[in-house]
C-alpha cells in the first residue's frame, strides 16, 4: 500500500486543477475544487471520484446513494493506478454509513414510522401519523428532525 504523503503528491502532480488539504473528515469540496483528506489513502482516492465525476451536490437523499456508489466505482477503477487497495468490505461499509444515516432521517420524529421524502420541499411525511418534518443536512454531527406540522 502506497504512504498517504506519496499518494498526495502523485494526486496534486496529476490533477492540477484539484486542491489537496489534510482535514479530519474527508471530503470533495466542489466550489472550492479542494480535496479534503484525512488518514484514508482509500478516502482520499473515493473523494478523487467524486471530483473527477462532477459531483457538485445532491437533491434527494436517494441520490445520494446513487452518486457514492458512483464515486466507490470510480475509486475502485483509478485505485490501481495508486496502488491503493479499494475492498468491497471497506465500500459496503461506507455505504452502510449512509444508508443507515438516510434511514434515521427518514423517521418519523413522532412514531418513529419511516417517512416519504417530497419532490417539492424535500420534506418529509409520515403516511402512519401525518407528521411533517424537515431533517438537516449534517452527516458527521448530531441529526436533527424539526417538525413542521402533526
Amino acid at each position: 500500500m502506497i504512504a498517504l504523503s506519496t499518494l498526495i503528491a502523485e494526486l496534486e502532480r496529476d490533477h492540477p486543477d484539484i486542491t489537496f488539504q489534510s482535514s479530519d473528515v474527508a471530503h470533495w469540496s466542489p466550489s472550492e475544487r479542494t480535496i479534503y483528506y484525512d488518514h484514508s489513502p482509500t478516502n482520499t482516492i473515493h473523494e478523487l471520484g467524486h471530483a473527477l465525476l462532477g459531483h457538485n451536490s445532491f437533491v434527494q437523499d436517494a441520490e445520494l446513494i446513487r452518486i457514492e456508489r458512483d464515486a466507490w466505482e470510480k475509486a475502485r477503477e483509478i485505485a490501481k493506478k495508486y496502488q491503493v487497495a479499494v475492498s468491497d468490505n471497506s465500500i459496503e461499509s461506507a455505504m452502510d454509513n449512509y444508508r443507515e444515516w438516510l434511514h434515521r432521517r427518514s423517521l418519523c420524529p413522532t412514531c418513529s414510522q419511516v417517512g416519504i421524502q417530497s419532490v417539492k420541499d424535500l420534506s418529509y411525511s409520515c403516511v402512519n401519523c401525518g407528521t411533517k418534518w424537515q431533517a438537516n443536512d449534517a452527516r458527521s454531527c448530531g441529526l436533527k428532525r424539526s417538525i413542521i406540522k402533526h
